[in-house]
């Protein structure tokens, strides 16, 4: 049966300074370990910890650009290009350019602060 999502909840952001994060599926929202989606805005100069999470991330960019470190190198990820990241790889994002960024984030399984595993913690 379909289920109307009539809004997301805010979600506090780990990194500098503050992102926007608007959960629609996933455990905070809808109860749903499967998968979560959410909208991300992040402003010029935000950055958060290097992290090596238990789940695929699936991202897409709407606006500015998405900054992403690996071990392998540093990727740009502009408005209308998506990234994929593979659980158990290790990954920094940010989005250091006059826009910031505004994004789509898709995890599977859904994310969750115990499989994210940021460096540091």
């Amino acid at each position: 049966m379909a289920h109307l999502i009539s809004h997301p909840t805010r979600i506090e952001a780990v990194g500098h300074p503050p992102k926007i994060i608007e959960e629609y599926v996933g455990h905070v929202n809808t109860g749903t370990a499967a998968v979560s989606i959410a909208r991300m805005v992040s402003p010029q100069g935000w950055s958060e910890p290097g992290q090596t999470p238990e789940f695929d991330e699936y991202t897409v960019v709407l606006k500015g650009t998405l900054q992403v470190e690996t071990r392998a190198g540093i990727l740009h990820v502009s408005a209308g290009q998506g990234i994929v990241v593979n659980a158990g790889e290790w990954i920094r994002y940010s989005s250091p350019g006059p826009e910031g960024a505004e994004y789509i984030a898709v995890c599977l399984p859904a994310f969750s602060p115990a499989t994210v595993h940021r460096d540091g913690d």
